[in-house]
This record gives C-alpha cells, structure tokens and sequence, in this order.
C-alpha cells in the first residue's frame, strides 16, 4: 500500500505547533508533512520587517526549527517569491495539499488567491485558515450592514459575539520527506557590522515557548493590577509584553482569551482588570479590520481630509526624536528604549507619536516607517492604525487635534522618576519636581545634578507652549480647507 501524499504546511506569521488549525489540518489522518518557511521580499507590495521585527523572525524560526525537529520533522527554508517557491517545493516533495493561515493585508491576500488558484488548477487541496486573530475582519458588522468605524462598539459586539473554538493540540509527530533547506543563518537576519541586537537578547526569549512563559507570569499576578498600572512605564509588570509574541504568532490571540477567562471562571483572576486587558487584544483585532477595508492603511489617511494638513519637513528634528535627543525626557527615554529593547511601553508610545505629529508638526508615516524599523512588534495593522489615531488622521481619534503634554504626562505616569532615570540617566541626579522639566531648574540645582543643558543633555527643541499652539493653528487650517471643500 502506497504512502499518501505529503502534506505541506506554510507558515508565515503562525510560527507555533499548538493551536495552529493549518498545522491540524495537514497532520490529520497521520499524513507525512513538509514544513516550509519562505522569506519572501520579492512580491509586489509585500511589506519587508523591519531590522528590529528581522531580529526576531531569526530566533523565532531557529525555535519552531527545534521544535519541529523534537517532533522528527524538519523546517524547510527558502527565499524567494512565495508562487514560485510553492510550486517548486510541491514538486520536489510530491505534496498533494498545501495549508496556512490568513494574512490580511492586500497584497498578500492577492498572492495568496493566486497561489490557491494554481494549486487548485494542477489537482491539489489547497485550504487557508484563521490562525492569526479573534475573528476575521470582515465577519463583525454594525446593525447597517458596514463595518465598525469606531472602536468601543466594536469591543462591545466582539464581547458578545465571540465564542472561542476548542484548542487545538500540539500535533505528535512531523514526520516527512526531506528536500533541500536553506538555513536560519542563510537569511541574513541578525543584525551584523554592526550588531546592534544586545538589548533585544537581554529582555526577549523568542519563540512558542518563551510566549507561553510570558503569558503565565502575566497570569500569575500582574494582570490582577492591569487596570490600575498599565500606564505606568516604570513598573516593568504593568503589561503582558505579548506584542512580539502575538505579531509573530507564536502564540494564538484564542489562546490568551481561552487562558484569561479560564481563571476569571476559577477565580484567579479579576474580571475588571482582564476585561481591559482583552480590550488591548481588541484594538489589534480592530486594527485588522482597518487595515482590510483600508488597505492603504501604512501609506495615507483614513481621514482623507488630512491631505490638507500642513505638515513640516525637519530631518535636524526628525533625527534627534528618533536618537531621544529632544530635551524632554518622557520622550527621550521612550526614544531610547525602544532602540535598546525594540519596544516601548504603549502609554510612552502615544507621548512620543503626539511629539513628533504634534509639537515637531512632522508626518505620522515618518514616525511610522521609524516604528516599523525599530519595534520587534511592528504589526502590519495595529503600527499604522495607532499612529493614525494618535496623529488624528485615524478611525476614532477624537478628539483629533488633542495634544498630549510631555510634561505633565511624565510628571502623571512616570511621578518618581523611575522610567527616566532608567534611560535617560544623565538627568538621574535631579530632583523628582524638574525631572521631567529640567530647563525650568535654576543653576544650582542643574550644576549639583551634574547637568549642563545643551551639552550633557539637550534643551527642548520646541517650546512645548509654542509647539501647542502651532499644531492648534495646523488644525484650524485643516478645518477651514475641510469647510471650503
């Protein structure tokens, strides 16, 4: 009796064994499998990771590598166009069905059709599923038929509407034929000359298993004070620091949903608190939903009227954002964590897009395309989506023309100073009233700190007075061209 054709399991932003239904699908009825990876950066449209995201994708892969090894099966790794790689790897292979898991964004969903289609056409099952999110952006729709524009309806039908599918297990075996892999190293993933990815190996364990344990310590006590803490970037406990896990999909968004109300049900954990923890997982899924029905979601406005705004061009100013180099020290170490960690608390994350979009007056995609480069989280949806709505271009960003004040927001969430010191440690000495202001210390105290501005720090690069009242004016602007439109 011959043995039936393989079955080829794709993976692209699903790299875990458990709960993955393309991993069920093709290991069902004891199949031989091929696990294939491809590094496509040739297709049209596709979006490349950034350097940071790079980082990650090389431990990620080297960790499903090893998993899949454990189970007696092996990645197979190309680059490449993904249409072409498919049908070269179902042919040395004899796959007679190939499986994955959705992306969103259109040009992938174009890719993906065709190469369904081909497949389809040559006699092959070909079958995709929802490995990546809660529900599929298009299935969630508001009482006139349209999608939700607005995210706290949004959260309120996800509430009631989703009702997770059973897990599915880690498969037994991945047993199949060998063909010829590149390897990991092969790509060219990790930073070299230089290799500025220290600070990420310190506070990341990429890969299925180091998701799990991130989500059980958050389990385990810190999602009980969610509510109250996660504001504060001081307080390294105050978040999941799933982001990278969930970009990567290392771990299923189903999954932490299942596990969160596993122990509200067996009262480990406090439902008002994990409630507003899974809305956090909901503005990804909403991001999802923007990006679907705006595909040009990372390029233009969702509010078209923003073509109007007059923004500025400053590479000086662009610059020292990006280096945390802009006198305000809220935004500086912001700046400087994430190019050390490759993130950056979501509280801090909104302080410095306001800076730049607001008081620099500089275009959302700069910051943006800086995200995208820099984040080992940078998501294909939430990343566009939350710098719209923080720049006031996006769905829900009301009141658009707010401006966050990096003073009063560093004295707020950041009131003992801890989350300055730690990255901007130059102002470690000032006294907790002019941390987060030190150009209104007067010269004593600047010079017991150990502080000259404009040599051992900088001088803000704005008056943030002046920087309000310029983005105030830019949006008076923006309303007058809407009116006369």
């Amino acid at each position: 009796m011959s043995q039936p054709a393989p079955a080829l399991i794709w993976f692209r932003e699903d790299l875990r064994l458990a709960d993955n239904p393309a991993v069920h699908a093709a290991v069902k009825g004891g199949r031989p499998v091929v696990c294939l990876f491809i590094l496509d950066e040739e297709t049209p449209g596709v979006r490349p990771h950034g350097g940071a995201s790079k980082w990650w994708l090389d431990k990620s892969l080297k960790a499903l590598e090893a998993d899949i090894g454990a189970l007696g099966g092996r990645l197979t790794i190309r680059r490449g166009a993904a249409e072409t790689v498919i049908g070269e790897v179902v042919r040395e292979s004899g796959a007679g069905a190939v499986y994955w898991n959705r992306r969103y964004s259109e040009a992938e969903r174009v890719q993906d059709t065709r190469i369904k289609e081909a497949l389809k056409q040559q006699g092959l099952e070909a079958e995709s599923f929802n490995g990546r999110l809660l529900m599929e952006p298009w299935a969630l729709k508001t009482g006139s038929g349209g999608y939700y524009r607005v995210f706290t309806p949004f959260w309120k039908a996800l509430r009631a509407a989703y009702q997770p599918a059973p897990a599915l297990p880690c498969p037994k075996s991945l047993k199949g034929p060998t063909i010829k892999s590149l390897t990991v190293e092969a790509l060219g993933l990790h930073p070299t000359r230089p290799d500025w990815s220290v600070g990420l190996a310190e506070h990341w364990t990429p890969g299925e298993a180091g998701a799990s344990a991130r989500l059980a310590h958050f389990l385990d006590g810190p999602i009980d004070t969610y509510s109250e803490h996660r504001n504060l970037p001081g307080d390294e406990d105050s978040t999941s620091g799933l982001s990278p896990h969930l970009r990567f999909g290392e771990i299923s968004p189903a999954q932490v949903w299942r596990a969160v109300m596993a122990g509200i049900e067996a009262g480990r954990i406090t439902e008002a608190s994990a409630m507003v923890f899974l809305s956090e997982i909901a503005w990804r899924e909403f991001s999802y939903v923007l990006l679907y029905h705006h595909p040009d979601l990372a390029t233009d406005n969702y509010n078209k009227d923003f073509r109007h705004m007059p923004w500025r061009a400053s590479q000086k100013a662009l610059e020292a954002w990006q280096t945390g180099q802009t006198g305000y020290p809220i935004v500086d170490a912001g700046m400087r964590q994430l190019w050390h960690t490759g993130w950056m608390h979501n509280r801090v994350r909104m302080i410095v897009a306001s800076f730049l979009t607001k008081h620099l007056m500089i275009h959302w995609r700069d910051g943006e395309d800086w995200f995208w480069d820099t984040l080992v989280d940078a998501d294909p949806a939430a990343n566009p989506a939350s710098w719209q709505w923080t720049a006031g271009s996006g769905a829900d960003a009301a009141p658009y023309f707010r401006v966050f004040n990096p003073i009063a927001q560093g004295e707020k969430f950041d009131a003992d100073g801890a989350y300055v010191r730690r990255w901007c440690p130059e102002l470690g000495a000032l006294p907790d009233k002019h941390l987060h202001s030190p150009w209104l210390a007067d010269k004593a105290v600047l010079a017991k700190a150990g502080i000259e501005l404009g040599k051992t720090y900088p001088k803000p690069i704005v008056n943030h007075d002046e920087g309000r009242k310029r983005a105030l004016a830019a949006y008076d602007v923006l309303k007058e061209k809407r009116s006369a439109a």
